[in-house]
């Protein structure tokens, strides 16, 4: 099998999040699946096999399988693009969340990703107690979002991830009105594998809503201020939410099985 790792939402090495991709003619046995992600050792492992409407698309942490993932999708398209030869302009990935389109402009890619904007929670002391911090706002859709106060709020945040991991939800992203920038965020799901998360293209299909609902804009300027930090572009579509950045690819390899 060969394996590609690419760095994503970033144009240049180290920096933004890093996924491995592993192109496959046909779907082997889940178990394989999981262990290859649980080997690599990243956030996302994304595996693709060529289907009738392009590829078929799956992600996985190093110990479960998700139903999601933004960044994972932007590097399976750019090795759609620059190693596996797709001539086209615009790739379309089948998902469990449904159809996924990246499109190409140069180096920049865009995802085209459904909105999941979320549900006021009624209780936040659960998240106000685990997190330490006062909540603003909390929404819930697959992930919590937690509204801080501020970017360096955001930026200067010491999670507790064992407090984290606790908590009755898929991941928690805390996000704040941004300096340089439209808002920022970061994003922990220590209970599924990913303490934290580099750059989060999928809670971006719930910041986007939220932040272009509060700015009253739908173009949205994001970075995610986690230690390897990484930079959006987002757009709201009506119920689609498009997300662009670059990739750069690090590594080159095969897996012996």
């Amino acid at each position: 099998m060969k394996l590609y790792q690419v760095d994503a939402f970033t144009s240049s090495l180290f920096s933004g999040n890093p996924a491995a991709v592993v192109p496959l003619e046909a779907w082997p046995d889940d178990a394989l699946l999981q262990n290859i992600a649980q080997e690599n050792n990243l956030s996302e492992t994304a595996f693709i096999v060529p289907d009738e409407q392009g590829y078929a698309l799956r992600w996985f942490t190093p110990t479960v399988e998700v139903d999601l993932c933004g960044h994972a999708t932007l590097a399976a398209a750019w090795v759609v693009f620059n190693a596996l030869g797709f001539p086209g302009e615009r790739v379309s990935f089948s998902s469990a969340s449904g159809p996924l389109f990246v499109s190409r402009d140069g180096n920049r890619l865009t995802l085209d990703f459904p909105a999941r904007p979320g549900k006021p929670v009624v209780d936040v002391q659960p998240f106000e107690k685990a997190l330490g911090v006062s909540i603003q706002t909390a929404l819930q859709a697959r992930d919590t979002l937690v509204v801080l106060d501020s970017a360096e709020q955001v930026r200067q945040f010491q999670p507790d991830m064992a407090a984290i991991a606790q908590l009755d939800t898929f991941a928690v992203m805390i996000t704040a009105r941004g300096d340089d920038c439209d808002f920022v965020s970061r994003f922990f799901a220590p209970a599924k594998g990913v303490p934290e998360d580099p750059v989060t293209g999928s809670a971006h299909c719930s910041l986007v809503p939220y932040w272009a609902d509060q700015l009253e804009k739908t173009q949205l300027h994001a970075r995610q201020v986690s230690p390897r930090g990484g930079e959006l572009f987002c757009n709201l579509n009506g119920d689609r939410v498009s997300i662009s950045g670059e990739a750069r690819c690090y590594l080159k390899g095969e897996i012996l099985l």
